[in-house]
């Protein structure tokens, strides 16, 4: 999935980055950048911002017809297959409309970060259509995905996969510091875990009450995003109504066949895809008294998934650009990402590692964060760590 063959150093060489070549798995720099945003902004082309809505919709349509098609080989052919091909079919179908599914969800991403056109009430409207069809609250993920961006690399305020101090962890997190355990938890991430990010707020910032995305009164919005959050809910609520329509008459294992286990995969995708960008050895997070809004965005990292990067919109390979100017159109920010890596030096970081290794990897190397001892003046820098 991707290409690449470097591996993790032991943590006693994961160090500062200080003319180190910029190895993907070294610590990156933690200290105040040598630029601007503006200057980053500056070396990127001025096209590079321009959003074009017939390119937009093209890849809309694109994503659609790949949807339809695995909808139509999967209903009009599977049950025609000799015994046993039908039991290779249909996984085959539920990785590829997985892929699919995934990939039209995240043309719903771009619409909530005004990146579709240069409309906002399309980007609503096509943003809303597209996560409802998901089972994707789109208000309700658009203003706390916002937040994420607002916030990223700080463990006080960021929305998402926030890291936890060795203090923070759960009594049974050390019974699950083994292989073993380590398969069970990202187990229950790629299949439950968005799902419950959703619901229940898990691994999602802290506050001091209950917190769900379906909850107009949930701390995590502001009164006037209310009744947004309401329709998003509706959205959903329309979805769910027809797929018990679809139950209905063609049967619930029928439902399931062709919608939810592919649902389950774009879950998956979504987790793995934001673990990824935000978990990695080498990434800095920061307190209150360290975090700035520029070194904050720029403690993420761009991965490699190969021929799924075009296919996913490079949402992957581009992740960093994204995080400094989430407007860019995603069909331009392979040209921009390369824009800025001149600017950007040592503080861009690439991992090219294969993912299935870089998964392992992250699940064993980045189970807290901690503050190095040894560097009392950054005290506010946080570091993963697994011992």
């Amino acid at each position: 999935m991707g290409v690449g063959s470097r591996m993790l150093e032991p943590k006693s060489e994961l160090k500062d980055s200080k003319n180190n070549n910029n190895s993907p798995i070294e610590r990156a720099p933690h200290t105040k950048p040598p630029f601007t945003l503006s200057q980053i902004k500056k070396a990127i082309p001025p096209h590079c911002f321009q959003r074009s809505l017939l390119r937009s919709f093209f890849y809309v349509f694109r994503d659609l017809f790949y949807v339809t098609l695995f909808y139509y080989l999967a209903t009009s052919y599977f049950h025609l297959l000799p015994h046993p091909l039908p039991y290779l079919a249909w996984p085959l179908y539920w990785i590829f409309q997985g892929c699919a599914l995934f990939a039209f969800g995240l043309i719903g991403h771009e619409c909530g970060h005004h990146a579709f056109s240069d409309y906002k009430w399309i980007d609503d409207m096509v943003g809303f259509v597209i996560h409802s069809a998901i089972l994707l609250p789109y208000f309700s993920f658009k203003y706390s995905h916002r937040r994420h961006h607002s916030n990223t690399g700080s463990i006080n305020r960021d929305e998402a996969f926030v890291p936890k101090t060795k203090s923070q962890m759960p009594w049974f997190s050390k019974y699950l510091n083994n292989p073993l355990g380590r398969v069970l938890t990202l187990g229950f991430l790629l299949t439950i875990g968005f799902p419950s990010y959703l619901t229940f707020n898990l691994l999602g910032r802290q506050y001091d009450r209950f917190a769900s995305h379906y909850d107009p009164y949930s701390p995590i919005y502001s009164n006037n995003e209310r009744l947004q959050i309401l329709i998003s809910d509706v959205g959903v609520f329309i979805t769910i109504f027809v797929l018990y329509q679809l139950a209905l008459a063609r049967g619930l294992s029928w439902v399931m066949l062709v919608y939810g286990v592919p649902m389950v995969l774009v879950s998956g995708w979504l987790v793995l895809v934001t673990y990824l960008q935000h978990t990695h050895p080498a990434l800095p997070h920061y307190d209150s008294s360290e975090w700035d809004w520029l070194r904050g965005a720029l403690s993420t990292v761009d991965r490699d998934f190969g021929v799924l990067n075009s296919i996913f919109h490079n949402i992957s390979n581009t992740h960093v650009v994204h995080h400094l100017f989430p407007t860019i159109p995603y069909y331009n920010a392979v040209e921009a990402t390369k824009a800025v890596k001149p600017i950007l030096g040592e503080y861009y970081r690439l991992d090219e590692t294969p993912i299935i290794k870089a998964v392992w990897r992250e699940a064993k190397e980045c189970l807290y964060v901690e503050s190095d001892d040894e560097s009392p003046l950054y005290k506010g820098v946080f570091w993963y760590k697994n011992k």
